[in-house]
């Protein structure tokens, strides 16, 4: 069995454990409410957290492991180019490609936009009303590193059906060819040996 898609499997699937780590460590880690310290009443200060460089760590890793994915699929597809997948596995292969770039997009933009409203800094809205100041939900790191662990899982099971139908085809190729047994070319017999031959 080859060994080449067991370990690119085994690369993107740390990948995205690593981003799906990232998220969940940055929704452990996020800004609450109970630690932003208001310095005048229409103005707060965000203390640091490593929330920012976390979720940006989830989104580029989530990205990497998209690229590594299509990226082995190409190279899979350009070595057997006479590979053809059956009706039902190809939908399923692009039911998988689908939904995996969707739930990683979805993924990035949770990590993105929750690591932007993690950033430290302090705002003053004076000119408001109504003045609060912005924090992200809890949920939506986990949401993004949750989403990010479906869209690598998804992403394998699009190489490996790939993968898959590429062994097949180098299998049924390797089969031994049947057997012919070639024919003899005649061999000249001197008139008289043939003869003593037939008189013996």
């Amino acid at each position: 069995m080859d060994r080449k898609p067991l370990l690119i499997c085994s690369v993107i699937g740390f990948l995205g454990l690593l981003s799906a780590a990232s998220g969940f460590a940055a929704e452990a880690t996020r800004i609450k409410a109970s630690s932003l310290q208001l310095i005048a009443p229409t103005q707060c200060a965000y203390p640091q957290s490593p929330a920012l460089a976390l979720g940006l760590t989830a989104a580029f890793l989530l990205m990497m492991t998209q690229i590594a994915i299509n990226v082995a699929t190409w190279y899979t597809c350009r070595d057997k180019k006479s590979s053809q997948l059956s009706n039902h596995s190809w939908t399923i292969a692009l039911g998988c490609l689908a939904t995996s770039w969707f739930t990683s997009a979805v993924a990035f933009f949770l990590l993105l936009t929750a690591a932007a409203m993690n950033e430290r800094h302090s705002e003053d809205n004076s000119n408001f009303k109504n003045y609060y100041c912005y924090i992200v939900k809890p949920g939506v790191f986990a949401a993004g590193a949750a989403l990010s662990l479906v869209s690598v899982i998804l992403g394998m099971l699009y190489y490996l059906i790939f993968t898959s139908q590429q062994e097949s085809d180098a299998a049924d190729s390797g089969l031994p060819e049947p057997h012919i047994q070639r024919r003899r070319d005649p061999v000249f017999v001197h008139e008289d040996t043939y003869m003593r031959r037939q008189s013996a």
